[in-house]
């Protein structure tokens, strides 16, 4: 199951994971912020912490227990996107955003993003 939200959705694993990180940050008020930051030409890099302040500019999102923010200015860019909690195991464990508004450019140096 997937909570549906305007403009993310998170997995259950997602929320569950947040739910859990947010029980051992002994503060339940805190929200998971969701940003979108320019990374050079490969365009969009995902920053997600826990924040106490919420602006009156932010997209404001009830996940249940928690709320999801997002900026003014990372809005447009994360809409449509799912928010998914991966463990790997002895691979690895991490959040994992599925955007589909990302697109696999690349640019001069060669890089794909």
């Amino acid at each position: 199951m997937t909570l549906e939200m305007t403009p993310v959705a998170l997995t259950d694993a997602a929320i569950d994971k947040v739910r859990e990180l947010l029980e051992d940050e002994g503060d339940t008020a805190l929200g998971l912020r969701l940003e979108a930051m320019p990374a050079g030409c490969s365009g969009y890099k995902y920053e997600m912490y826990f924040d106490g302040e919420v602006a009156d500019t932010d997209s404001v999102i009830d996940a249940g227990s928690f709320r999801v923010l997002i900026g003014e200015s990372s809005v447009d860019h994360v809409n449509g996107a799912t928010i998914d909690f991966k463990d790997e195991g002895l691979q690895g464990s991490g959040f994992a955003i599925d955007n589909p508004n990302a697109t696999g450019h690349s640019c001069s140096c060669g890089k794909r993003d």
